[in-house]
């Protein structure tokens, strides 16, 4: 099998065929999901427990809708309301978690490393569902196939990925996925939003929307983190939507086939027109939804599959 990881923490110590590996599987689990019966028993006897020390809507209930239809035993812990606030830190939930003996462990966590943190402390699968400004790697998966599902491959496109670099985990996923594909990535935003050490990133840098937008083969939107942010980063959200918000107009440098992509939640008006979103013919913000389960259901099965062997051993 390709896919030989314990832990899924992220792209960067991902090779091409274990990249590749996920994908194909989750094509099959496409197709389950679009069915009559959407439950498979991959997971059958295991237990799921999301661990989401940061607000989700989308990444939790895609986890979870995707555990359950695995068959796994799944459980969401909310850890807003946790013993954490009580003082406990990351590493005694992790043993007392241990001991409850889980299989997968989803943990979404505002501080980068965190996830690593656990993974070295219990004995079942982690997957990272966002860690701080570190990575995003489902994320990057599930935009990797509906990617190659709109435009028949991966291989040597022209990506450009707009808006709040600087603090974005799915950025920074997408440009070690992509490069590992061969892509050519372009990265388009204020020098304000931008990371330090860009230089390093292996990739091209626009400050001008539409001169960075030419030719490109997928256009990704990124969602501005004002969460994230502890100063005056843009001027107004005005501005910034005449500067950087896609429209139709700004659109219209880009290949004629390009597909608009954004993993939510959406500004509207901010970073993208809601008419262009909506845009079927152009948009595939909710092909990335649907992605996202199949995906989530892929790296699992992958997980436990190397579990179980690791555990008859």
């Amino acid at each position: 099998m390709t896919f030989r990881k314990d832990h899924l923490l992220g792209i960067e110590h991902l090779g091409p065929d274990e990249i590749l590996a996920v994908l194909d599987l989750a094509e099959g689990y496409v197709e389950l999901n679009r069915g009559p019966r959407k439950h498979a028993d991959a997971l059958a006897g295991l237990t799921q427990i999301n661990m989401f020390f940061e607000a989700s809507t989308r990444t939790q209930a895609s986890f979870e809708l995707a555990g359950k239809r695995l068959g796994a035993d799944v459980m969401n812990m909310s850890m807003q309301a946790s013993s954490i606030k009580k003082g406990e830190t990351l590493i005694d939930t992790a043993l007392t978690l241990n001991a409850m003996h889980p299989d997968l462990l989803v943990v979404r966590h505002p501080q980068s490393g965190a996830v690593d943190l656990l993974a070295q402390k219990v004995n079942c699968a982690v997957i990272n569902a966002g860690d701080g400004r570190h990575e995003h790697p489902t994320q990057a998966l599930l935009d990797a196939l509906t990617i190659r599902r709109a435009k028949g491959r991966l291989h040597r496109l022209t990506v450009a990925i707009c808006g709040d670099i600087a603090h974005s985990r799915v950025a920074r996923s997408n440009i070690l996925l992509l490069g590992k594909m061969e892509s050519r990535i372009r990265l388009i935003g204020p020098p304000t939003l931008m990371p330090a050490g860009i230089d390093s990133f292996g990739v091209e840098v626009f400050e001008d929307m539409r001169e960075g937008l030419k030719g490109a083969d997928v256009v990704m939107m990124l969602r501005l983190q004002k969460e994230r942010m502890d100063g005056g980063f843009i001027p107004s959200e005005r501005e910034y939507y005449h500067r950087y918000g896609l429209d139709a107009e700004k659109l219209a440098h880009a290949a004629d086939d390009a597909i608009v992509m954004h993993p939510g939640p959406m500004n509207r008006g901010v970073e993208i027109d809601g008419t262009l979103a909506d845009d079927i013919n152009r948009s595939v913000i909710q092909d990335q939804v649907e992605m996202g389960v199949a995906v989530r259901m892929a790296v699992m099965e992958l997980l436990a599959r190397n579990l179980r062997r690791r555990r008859a051993a």
